[in-house]
């Protein structure tokens, strides 16, 4: 079984940084409703789409997702 996605986010995280993908990090990071524990692409997608107004742009996590899964190979 494979890590959760948020769990692989969180390590991206940088508090001072200008890449997109350790900016969501770091928003994430305080959304106290993201399914945490989901490897699940399209429920956290639509959970993105649907709730996430720090993620401006969904091609963001899709470069994300890109490299939670290279992680796992």
């Amino acid at each position: 079984m494979r890590r959760p996605f948020f769990q692989w986010l969180m390590t991206q995280r940088n508090p001072v940084t200008s890449d997109e993908v350790e900016n969501f990090a770091n928003a994430a990071f305080y959304d106290t409703q993201f399914p945490k524990q989901s490897d699940d692409f399209d429920l956290i997608s639509r959970y993105l789409e649907e709730n996430a107004t720090y993620l401006y742009n969904m091609s963001i996590f899709d470069q994300a997702w890109s490299e939670y899964k290279a992680s796992e190979e």
